[in-house]
């Protein structure tokens, strides 16, 4: 299927490994030229190589997106390289596992300048390159943490959840322009952030029995996702939040299904 994006200029924060490299994979694929940012140059390298591999050349940058001038420089110079910015992906993240009674204020503002922060320079700094464009195309990743918060994770949960509203207050007010923004929110995924997380394979396959799906996801499902997001497939959606977490909580207990088959 043609999903009209050929050529299409793409931005992607925290692009160097899991669901952001995914979706520059995805996009690449799709004939789009692809620009990623990361903190570590290592990772920025690899994926570089593994990009060039795959027959795609994509502009990298290292950028801590916790640093203002940083990120809006780094829209600056997609810009600079590409000529245009057609679609906007606000993906880094980072998440402390952490009792509210032991997170630190200064760790708590980490967490917001990177989950949310960026999202805000990024939605505005890509949107006013999109405004004189004609329009264009935002998505943001939000998380299934921040529909049903787990344990210990309180600053990136309220940052995920804040990112539902920032995706509506902006879809709304950019929609004017030809703008529109919705929101994408990943549910367990394997990805490095899991383990960072602290979270086992066997911890894993426990929480994944609630689950319809009966498994955690792979970060090129969730990539299918914001394709779509992007693409003419959603023109009619503005503000939205999918959720992509194969049937994460949909039932009291949804290994019961698994369990009986009835």
């Amino acid at each position: 299927m043609d999903l009209n994006l050929e050529g299409k200029v793409v931005g992607i924060t925290g692009g160097s490994e899991g669901i952001g490299k995914a979706t520059a994979m995805a996009f690449a694929k799709e004939g789009c030229k692809i620009a990623i940012c990361s903190r570590s140059e290592a990772k920025l390298a690899a994926a570089k190589e593994e990009f060039k591999e795959a027959g795609y050349d994509i502009y990298t940058e290292s950028v801590d997106v916790g640093n203002s001038e940083q990120l809006y420089g780094f829209v600056d110079h997609i810009v600079e390289h590409y000529g245009k910015i057609d679609i906007w992906v606000n993906n880094a993240a980072m998440t402390i596992v952490k009792s509210i009674l032991e997170l630190s204020l200064e760790e708590w503002d980490k967490v917001m300048k990177t989950n949310l922060d960026s999202y805000f320079i990024g939605t505005q700094a890509s949107a006013r390159y999109m405004k004189e464009n004609g329009g264009g195309i935002i998505v943001n990743m939000g998380s299934f943490g921040g529909i049903l918060p787990p344990m210990y994770r309180s600053a990136y949960c309220t940052s995920k959840r804040a990112i539902e509203w920032l995706t509506k207050c902006s879809a709304a007010e950019l929609a004017p322009f030809g703008i529109r923004v919705n929101a994408c929110a990943p549910g367990t995924i394997n990805t490095a952030m899991q383990a960072a997380a602290g979270r086992t394979a066997a911890d894993v396959e426990k929480v994944a029995r609630n689950f319809a799906l009966h498994r955690p996801g792979e970060a090129d499902e969730v990539a299918k996702v914001v394709l779509f997001l992007a693409s003419h497939m959603s023109s009619y959606c503005a503000g939205i939040t999918v959720e992509c977490s194969g049937g994460k909580f949909i039932s009291q207990d949804c290994n019961a299904a698994w369990e009986q088959k009835r």
